[in-house]
């Protein structure tokens, strides 16, 4: 016991003679704020998020582990989970960039009507084009994973929506301005608000539908508050899907030791947003089943139905194109650049 106590005293004798800190001597460990607003019990939150955090701590050897914070534990309001990560608030944050409208413009090219039909391919496209048109999108943070959701749809309480026609006057949640423009063209009337809010909502009528995905439909209960759901047809473009960012603290990960950097490096880039992505929307068969186990009316539009939604909805491209080129980005070639990489990834 006294011989090894006395090889530390003197290892760490010469450490410091050396210059060279305590900490070098035995592996440095670190302890990373994970912060979202998706509920604890969500498939999000089960089925990516932990698994995620759990396999950063493995690759780690458990020199990364995680405290982990669902339904914004930390506090704030989901808008404000990126300044959060910008702000050493928390050390990584998953949420929407859509949260705060216009503030991430260029990658809103993905939310834009009927441009994707599979998570996976899309998420990829998406990662790829931030990084090739888009590097400073996400400027003040370290950027871990991009990411949408499966195909999004309508979730209505009174009636069920076949047609614009059906939409007309109706209040309907979107989640981001680009969703909520598109909702407007086909004449709904929208209501832009984080998904945490549905819920109360949907119970108090301020909105009569919401669009989400299946897979997120149980975490809110929009199977127990609407009782009508319209889905496009398999194998086309969705309606629309949302974007999503994982960050990191810039100065949190830059003051990572060199290996455990290269760590959250491997757990980061294409294929774990290709990874996110395929999750989320492999988890759409469970919240379909949820509506089912109600007995709620599930519509599937024919092709000729969907292309009606389409057609009312084609100028939003053109408003996003020329909203670009008012802030000095060339719209056209961005929207050709995702469209590319959506086709280059496959569409299912």
């Amino acid at each position: 016991m006294t011989m090894k106590r006395r090889s530390f005293v003197q290892g760490a004798a010469a450490a410091a003679t050396l210059g060279t800190p305590l900490a070098a001597l035995a592996q440095a460990a670190v302890t990373l704020k994970f912060h979202t607003f998706m509920a604890p019990l969500s498939n999000v939150w089960l089925s990516m998020h932990k698994p995620w955090m759990d396999k950063v701590e493995k690759d780690s050897n458990g020199r990364i582990k995680f405290e982990a914070y669902p339904a914004m534990q930390l506090g704030g309001a989901p808008p404000q989970l990126y300044d959060q990560a910008r702000d050493g608030v928390v050390d990584i944050v998953w949420t929407l960039p859509g949260n705060t409208a216009g503030r991430f413009p260029r990658v809103e090219v993905f939310e834009l009507p009927f441009m994707m039909n599979n998570a996976e391919a899309t998420s990829k496209a998406y990662w790829e084009y931030v990084q090739t048109q888009a590097p400073d999108e996400f400027k003040d943070t370290q950027v871990l994973a991009l990411h949408v959701h499966g195909p999004g749809m309508f979730h209505t309480v009174a009636k069920q929506v076949r047609t614009p026609a059906d939409l007309r006057g109706m209040k309907v949640r979107g989640p981001t301005r680009q969703v909520t423009k598109l909702l407007a063209s086909v004449g709904a009337t929208p209501v832009g608000m984080p998904l945490p809010q549905i819920p109360d909502a949907l119970s108090k009528g301020t909105v009569e539908g919401a669009v989400i995905p299946w897979e997120v439909v149980p975490s809110v209960k929009v199977h127990e508050l609407t009782k009508f759901h319209t889905e496009f047809p398999a194998g086309s473009p969705a309606l629309y899907t949302t974007t999503f960012v994982m960050a990191m603290n810039k100065a949190k990960y830059d003051g990572l030791p060199a290996d455990l950097k290269r760590v959250i490096d491997a757990n980061s880039g294409m294929a774990a947003s290709a990874w996110l992505g395929k999750t989320q929307q492999g988890n759409d068969p469970k919240g379909r089943a949820a509506a089912e186990e109600r007995k709620n009316s599930i519509v599937t539009l024919t092709a000729a139905e969907a292309a009606e939604f389409q057609k009312l909805s084609a100028q939003i491209d053109d408003e996003w194109v020329a909203d670009m080129d008012k802030r000095g980005f060339k719209g056209a070639a961005l929207l050709k650049s995702a469209r590319d990489l959506i086709a280059k990834h496959g569409r299912g």
